[in-house]
């Protein structure tokens, strides 16, 4: 199950673990305009943990997710402007 809201500077998608046990914490996703970071909390540390990607990270993230075993480079589009 998840959520999506839309706040004020960020999207925000709440993942709910509902599978069988053991089961993890809400992954939290919080999408700006130049950053993508991911909250969950560790029950082992008892804090929450972030990770921050950019969003060339979470493209080239996507783009794995689909991907056989190997090193890859992702290509612009070709009407995509450098940079």
């Amino acid at each position: 199950m998840f959520s999506i809201e839309h706040e004020f500077d960020a999207t925000v998608i709440t993942l709910v673990d509902e599978g069988n046990a053991p089961l993890r914490g809400d992954v939290i996703v919080h999408s700006f305009e130049d950053c993508v970071t991911v909250d969950q909390y560790d029950e082992r540390t008892d804090r929450d943990v972030k990770i921050t990607l950019s969003l060339n990270q979470l493209r080239d993230l996507a783009a794995a997710l689909d991907l056989p075993e190997g090193i890859y480079r992702r290509r612009p589009a070709p009407d995509a402007a450098p940079g």
